[in-house]
């Protein structure tokens, strides 16, 4: 009986340990395509920051979309996407890893002043055959269903369909996304994604403790803002030239990252060099602290991003021209018409809210001590909101000129 008992133990041993064998390869697919994503965000976050102006944007949400996309891509089209995207997985491993993502995202639910919802949608022509292959992969990993819209005769009906679940997946956050002239007869598909985020901050700030304080749009000129200050548990590294703080959300798998320059000018020198290796470099060796923090208020709803010019620019041209999406209706008569993007964000005392959304559209060919370090955000800074697990960086974005009040 004992020897039963002790075959028995070694047998769930060896399960055990076989499945944390195959947990491990899981966990480093994921972090392959949270890399994948980060990258892709130094390189939009470039792009998109020389206009000079406050910036957020969620990496994740137009990545999700384009990889909906790139699941129909092939030939040049799925070589520039890949690259552009900073895919290193195969497609097949791709997808499969960036579904483990969003079910993971997802898993998080709502709970305890905490809200993390990504969701996915096809609309598709009515009656254009779309491939079953295309169809079940997308709903097997993006969780991305198809709603059958008639764009040939109803078109400005379906814009209107598309917005409105855009604006009810982010708490009517994200309005009119897709504007009035963009959806015509010669649509055949819109791929969309919508991120929503809200969380109480792990310590809240106290709002007595808020008062107008001076922020430096450069080191001779400033502007007074309604502006947060307290002792913050966190996560800090000082680093030359520039300061790291990671401030927990009340679920703390998720965080809001501020990187911010010594000198009162020096985000655009930080930006201008910066790449994926220094952002991961700027956002390592950081260690559990209580930091007197200074931080504005601030919210930010971003206007409407067309990022056709900006994805050519990056080396993606072929999805726009010439495209090979024959894994969506086995013809080549698709390509990009349009990508789309809106993002809001709303920091504050007790959290942050945040949502972002991501249209494709597919057109037939056609106060503290002394003791404490000081995080001081009273210049301009760029910050995100990423999932500590994964690392992947949801939202991004920098605030150069906050607004006077709140």
């Amino acid at each position: 009986m004992r020897k039963r008992q002790a075959l028995l133990a070694i047998g769930l041993i060896i399960l055990l340990l076989s499945g944390s064998a195959q947990a491990a390869p899981a966990q480093e697919r994921t972090q392959k395509v949270a890399d994948s994503i980060n990258a892709f965000a130094v390189d939009l976050y470039g792009k998109l920051s020389a206009s000079g102006d406050n910036l957020f944007f969620s990496p994740y949400s137009i990545a999700t979309a384009l990889s909906m996309t790139y699941l129909g891509a092939r030939g040049t089209t799925a070589e520039e996407m890949a690259k552009t995207l900073h895919f290193s997985q195969p497609p097949a491993e791709l997808h499969e890893s960036l579904g483990s993502l969003i079910k993971e995202l997802n898993s998080t639910g709502k709970r305890d002043s905490f809200i993390m919802v990504t969701a996915n949608r096809l609309w598709g022509q009515k009656g254009h055959g779309f491939l079953k292959s295309f169809l079940t992969d997308a709903e097997k990993y993006y969780g991305s269903g198809l709603s059958e819209v008639d764009f040939r005769k109803e078109a400005e009906k379906s814009r209107v369909i598309i917005n409105r679940w855009i604006e009810n997946q982010t708490q009517g956050k994200i309005k009119d996304l897709i504007p009035a002239g963009v959806i015509d007869a010669s649509t055949e598909l819109v791929l969309t994604n919508a991120v929503y985020f809200k969380s109480a901050w792990m310590t809240p700030f106290r709002k007595e403790a808020t008062a107008a304080r001076p922020f430096y749009l450069s080191p001779s000129k400033k502007v007074n803002v309604d502006t947060m200050t307290g002792v913050i548990n966190c996560i800090y590294c000082k680093k030359e030239g520039l300061a790291v703080v990671e401030i927990p959300y009340k679920n703390s798998d998720f965080s809001m990252m501020i990187i911010l320059p010594d000198k009162k000018n020096g985000l655009n020198e930080i930006e201008k060099s910066l790449t994926a290796e220094k952002f991961r470099e700027y956002t390592s060796g950081l260690s559990p602290s209580k930091v007197w923090m200074c931080l504005p208020k601030f919210r930010i709803s971003g206007s409407l991003l067309r990022l056709k010019p900006i994805l050519k620019a990056l080396g993606m041209s072929a999805p726009f021209n010439g495209a090979d999406f024959s894994g969506m209706d086995g013809t080549k008569t698709l390509f990009i018409g349009d990508v789309l993007h809106k993002a809001f964000i709303d920091v504050n005392e007790s959290g942050t809210e945040a949502a972002a959304a991501t249209a494709i559209r597919m057109m037939r060919g056609l106060a503290g001590g002394r003791d404490m370090p000081e995080f001081r955000a009273d210049h301009p800074f760029i910050y995100t909101i990423r999932h500590r697990k994964s690392g992947v960086t949801l939202f991004m974005g920098c605030l150069k000129t906050p607004p006077s009040k709140q």
